[in-house]
This record gives structure tokens, C-alpha cells and sequence, in this order.
């Protein structure tokens, strides 16, 4: 039996671990049954930014109106979009391979538990007194089986649809149906209820949702009930909640309904590793397991499903194994963003989540025209909702929507990190007329509510 310092499973964020631990004289382990690099640059994240920025541009011209331009679209090279995005994908598992030295042994397979510092993989039996399980999650199954999930459109194999039926109302079906929709491809999102990214602050889905369904067809309190495929065509009968039955037919049916845990494969019952009911991990607060020495990082403990939440949590452990300092690390805001359109970027409390929690807060809503760069957009929708503490100026929340909300949010988030007073937003100097400028009048009017 091989022993090592450290295993590693699972080689998305996880591979940035075992390279550095090898450079530091490691001997490492590191397991992968897929594609090194993980969910994020192979069918995640990274490739559906791809191919949001074609649906951008699809969308600047068919928008082009509000700007006095008459412009058309004459065609849009489908197939060579996906050939472009798929010949990225290609080039990741070989990158991430090439990053170890001769410290770092790597297994293409599927990991699984024999005792708690044991791990099998391909039929050998590796040990170590240190490993970290970072091996993610995956879409929920599609029920039925030619229907896709998001891992199927990454890369995607065989011809482009011309029409397509995607289920869900998460962030991924917002970002595919956008996508697909601004491509040119006959789109149709399928929601069970009446909201779409029923998360975010309930002021900014609202616009959200009158803003989408300009663009794509939504159909709302709407389930499939059965579904035939035959022809390459999927024909499904669908039945709102008022129990109407319709048909549909698309050539394409995508389900993103949701994610699931990774860890059905790794036989944990050999192990004194929890999980909670829904078979994530369950770590204390240096991110250890029930296990000394056995770490969870990244979407594998259903806390934080966000790539740069995993980065930094591995960035953290990895400082534990190499220094032997064991520190806590909390994040005190968690950002995130949905790239689709228009845009959104969210960090803290919701007004839905204070008011369940009972939090005192200040809440007020202010659109970006006071900036000239917003008006050059021409677009009325742009928002910025603050929640503020009326004791303490501390921003409980912020909420954006519209172009490059992502960008704009990083300047929210490096006041609330130094020591998250809003009237520092309010004070400082902004370059005139830059987008970010859209701040200062949201800022002034939380400050002017606090007195």
C-alpha cells in the first residue's frame, strides 16, 4: 500500500492544493474521475461565460433601437459558437495534469473510503494521515434519459438544436435560457411557481422577472406531467397549476432543477465522516470532518456553492497542512452574481432575510441615471438596494441589478471588508461620469434616511 502525506480527491479547486503542497516536498495523492479542473473551468462557470458573452453581443444588436440604430443580425454561426467554447474545454484537463512536479501522483478514477485513512481507487488500496475530500456536486438527474443537464451542454456533442425546453428558475436555467434565446434558438423556460431566482432580494427579482420575460418566453406555474420523445423531438404535456393540460414540442429538453452532493461514490459509511440529510459533509470550523486529519472543502459541504468560496477555503487548508497552523477563517460577506440578463450581484441580507430574522435595518432603492455613463445605456430598470444598520452605518446588504452590476459590486464589498461604514461610499471620490459613479446617489440617500 502507498502511503502519503496528503490525498487529495477530487482535482477541481483541490488541484491548486496538492501542486503546491508537492512544491513544498509533499508526497501527495491526488484523484479525479472526471476532468482535472473540475466543475468550474470545464462545464461550469467559466464556459457558460463564454457563452453569455455571445448572448451579450446577440443582445446589444437586437437592442440596438433604443440607441436610434436600425441594426440586424444576418446570421449567428451556432455551431461554431459551440466549437469555440468546446475547444476551451479541451484544453483544461491537460493544463491542470501539466502544473505537478514529481511530488504528485495523480489517479484518473473514482475514489472511495475502505477505513478512515485508507482510500481505493481503481482497485489499489493509497493511505494517508491527511486527505481533503473536494469532490463538488452534480446536477440533479434529468428524468428522462436523452433530457440534458447543464453537463451536457459543456462540451456539447452532436447537432445544435433549433429549439430547446429548459425547467428551473435557478441561476443556470436563467443563464442558458438567456443564452440560448439571444443565440437564435426557439427557448422555452419552464417554472413551477411564479418566481424566477426567488433568492435574491424580492425587490430586485421583481424587476428581474419583468425584465427576463421581455426578452424570453417564461411560462410560469408550469410542470411537465409527461414526457415523449420520438424523432429527436421531445413532445411534453404540461400542466400549469390551475390543472390545464397544453402541448409543447422543442428538440432539446434541459433540466436545471438543482445540484447534488458527490459523495454517494466515496463509501463514507467505512469511515466516522457525518454527513447531514442531504449527504453533504458535515466540518467544524476549520473545515475538519468528524475525522482529525480528513478535511471537506468547497461545494462538497453544501455551505458555500460558489468557486471562489471553494478557492479560498482551499487556500486556507492548505495553509493548515503545510504550517501546521490551525486557524479560523469565517467569511464575513459572500458575494455573488448571476450573469445573465440583465445582471445581478447580491451580498448579505435580503429584505425578505431581515425581516424573518428580525434585524432593525434601513432599506432604500435608487436607480443609476444620476450617472451619465448609465444614461448613455438608456436603460430605465438599473437599480441599487442597500440595507444599512441605523445604529452603525454598517451595510447589512446590498443589491444590484443591471450592466456590469458583478464589477460595480466589488467597490460595496472592499468598504465592507475595511470596516463596512456606507458613509465611506458617500464621502469618496469617484471618477466622473464612470459607471461605479451610479453608487454615490444610492449612498447619499441611505445616509440622508439614517438621520
Amino acid at each position: 500500500m502507498k502511503t502519503y502525506d496528503i490525498i487529495v480527491i477530487g482535482a477541481g479547486r483541490g488541484s491548486n492544493l496538492a501542486r503546491n503542497a508537492g512544491k513544498a516536498g509533499k508526497k501527495v495523492a491526488i484523484i479525479e474521475k472526471s476532468k482535472f479542473g473540475g466543475t468550474c473551468p470545464n462545464r461550469g462557470c467559466v464556459p457558460s461565460k463564454l457563452l453569455i458573452g455571445y448572448a451579450q453581443v446577440a443582445r446589444g444588436v437586437k437592442d440596438s433601437s433604443r440607441h436610434f440604430i436600425d441594426a440586424t443580425i444576418n446570421s449567428i454561426d451556432v455551431k461554431k459558437i459551440f466549437e469555440d467554447t468546446n475547444s476551451y474545454i479541451q484544453t483544461i484537463d491537460p493544463a491542470y495534469r501539466s502544473r505537478f512536479n514529481e511530488n504528485v501522483d495523480t489517479y484518473t478514477g473514482t475514489a472511495s473510503f475502505v477505513s478512515n485513512y485508507v482510500v481505493q481507487v481503481n482497485g489499489e488500496q493509497i493511505t494517508a494521515p491527511k486527505i481533503v475530500i473536494a469532490t463538488g456536486t452534480r446536477p440533479i438527474n434529468a428524468p428522462h434519459e436523452k433530457a440534458w443537464t447543464s453537463d451536457d451542454i459543456f462540451p456539447l456533442l452532436g447537432e445544435i438544436p433549433k429549439s430547446i425546453t429548459i425547467v428551473g428558475s435557478g441561476f443556470i436555467a436563467c443563464e442558458l435560457a438567456n443564452f440560448f434565446d439571444a443565440v437564435g434558438i426557439e427557448t422555452k423556460l419552464l417554472v413551477r411557481s411564479q418566481s424566477l431566482l426567488k433568492n435574491e432580494d424580492e425587490d430586485i427579482s421583481a424587476i428581474f422577472k419583468k425584465e427576463f420575460t421581455q426578452h424570453v418566453d417564461v411560462v410560469f406555474d408550469t410542470s411537465i406531467k409527461q414526457i415523449e420523445h420520438k424523432d429527436n423531438t421531445f413532445y411534453l404535456t404540461l400542466e400549469n397549476k390551475s390543472g390545464t393540460v397544453t402541448s409543447h414540442a422543442s428538440e432539446a429538453l434541459l433540466y436545471a432543477t438543482g445540484r447534488m452532493a458527490n459523495t454517494d461514490t466515496l463509501n463514507l459509511e467505512n469511515t466516522d465522516i457525518q454527513t447531514n440529510e442531504r449527504e453533504f459533509i458535515v466540518r467544524d470550523e476549520h473545515f475538519e470532518t468528524a475525522v482529525p486529519g480528513i478535511y471537506v472543502v468547497g461545494d462538497a459541504s453544501g455551505e458555500h456553492m460558489l468557486q471562489h468560496a471553494a478557492a479560498a477555503e482551499v487556500n486556507h487548508v492548505q495553509k493548515a497542512l503545510l504550517t501546521g497552523k490551525k486557524e479560523i477563517l469565517k467569511f464575513k460577506y459572500m458575494p455573488h452574481a448571476v450573469f445573465t440578463h440583465p445582471e445581478i450581484a447580491s451580498v448579505g441580507l435580503t429584505e425578505q432575510d431581515a425581516k424573518a430574522k428580525g434585524i432593525e435595518y434601513v432599506g432604500i432603492t435608487k436607480g443609476w441615471n444620476a450617472s451619465a455613463k448609465a444614461q448613455s445605456m438608456r436603460l430605465k430598470y438599473p437599480r441599487t438596494k442597500f440595507l444599512i444598520n441605523p445604529k452603525t452605518y454598517e451595510i447589512l446588504g446590498c443589491h444590484l441589478i443591471g450592466p456590469q452590476s458583478a464589477t460595480m459590486m466589488h467597490q460595496v464589498l472592499s468598504i465592507m471588508h475595511i470596516d463596512n461604514d456606507i458613509r465611506h461610499l458617500k464621502e469618496m471620490l469617484y471618477i466622473h461620469p464612470a459607471l461605479s459613479e451610479a453608487l454615490l446617489p444610492a449612498a447619499v440617500k441611505a445616509v440622508g434616511a439614517m438621520k
